[in-house]
């Protein structure tokens, strides 16, 4: 894959979707990913999805002032990070594709966001406002990994838009992009390029016996005898249960797995696609 170029170193509802459906791009193509060009004939499937208005506008918030990650997460960087994974977006026809992107979205607006129930424009604009764990519990090192050893000092908790946390996945996240992940963690947080090739990593990538975000936003999911034993059906609530599962699965009501729902619901309807089923993981086993 290639190396980051920094590498080395409801009315709040109402209200978001009349501001941003005017952006969300055209319906005309089905079943085969229309890439937009722009700029020395450089493609993207995404941004034939997501162009920058659209983007800006669902992130309402994300370069406010009280944002720690202000000027970060920029549109460049993330559709330069998509081309890394052309798959992501890509798979499946038009509404498959958009609603993989609104369960992205909805996982690091989660992950990032910076609102709260009577927020400005609505709690569920204000994602992409952090670009790093506040306050870290640990330093998120698992010293009984000896595939991917923590480095002397370095703590390996959230960061980017999908908070990368823990050693054993900021090594095979590091190999994979091309950057020193458990000797430099920082670089997360430091280089938009990395921190959205991170997220796509996390996204794109299956750990088994758990399956991909992306296998099981587009079908490609197909359940184990464990997993059904376990009730991992597949839809939203699965994604959740990859990201965070651990804490936020086989619990009823849980407000961080109903805040991601929020996000995603508020993501489709502005890209006009259904939510799809199970949306929650409340009678889930965690991986």
């Amino acid at each position: 894959m290639a190396r980051s170029s920094c590498a080395a170193t409801h009315g709040a509802l109402v209200l978001l979707v009349a501001t941003v459906a005017f952006f969300v791009a055209s319906d005309s193509a089905v079943g085969v990913a229309e890439a937009r060009c722009y700029g020395h004939g450089q493609c993207s499937h995404v941004a034939s999805l997501v162009s920058e208005q659209l983007y800006n506008s669902l992130f309402l918030h994300k370069d406010d002032p009280a944002c720690p990650a202000k000027g970060f997460y920029t549109y460049a960087s993330f559709i330069q990070a998509a081309r890394t994974f052309p798959k992501f977006a890509a798979t499946g026809d038009i509404n498959t594709r958009k609603r993989e992107i609104a369960a992205f979205f909805a996982q690091i607006s989660h992950e990032t966001t910076g609102g709260w129930a009577t927020a400005p424009d609505g709690p569920y604009s204000w994602g992409l406002c952090y670009k790093e764990e506040i306050s870290p519990a640990s330093d998120y090192c698992d010293a009984t990994d000896m595939e991917w050893p923590c480095y002397p000092g370095k703590s390996y908790h959230g960061r980017g838009p999908i908070q990368l946390s823990w050693n054993f996945n900021y090594g095979p996240a590091g190999r994979a992009l091309g950057f020193d992940g458990l000797r430099n963690p920082e670089v997360v947080a430091n280089c938009s390029d990395t921190a959205w090739r991170t997220a796509l990593w996390f996204w794109m990538t299956p750990r088994r016996p758990k399956p991909s975000c992306h296998e099981v936003m587009v079908g490609e999911y197909h359940p184990s005898v464990a997993d059904m034993a376990a009730n991992r059906t597949p839809g939203f609530g699965l994604v959740t249960n990859i990201v965070n599962g651990g804490l936020e699965c086989n619990r009823t009501d849980d407000a961080r797995v109903n805040n991601r729902i929020g996000f995603y619901q508020t993501y489709c309807q502005i890209f006009n696609v259904d939510t799809g089923p199970n949306l929650d993981c409340a009678h889930q086993q965690p991986y």
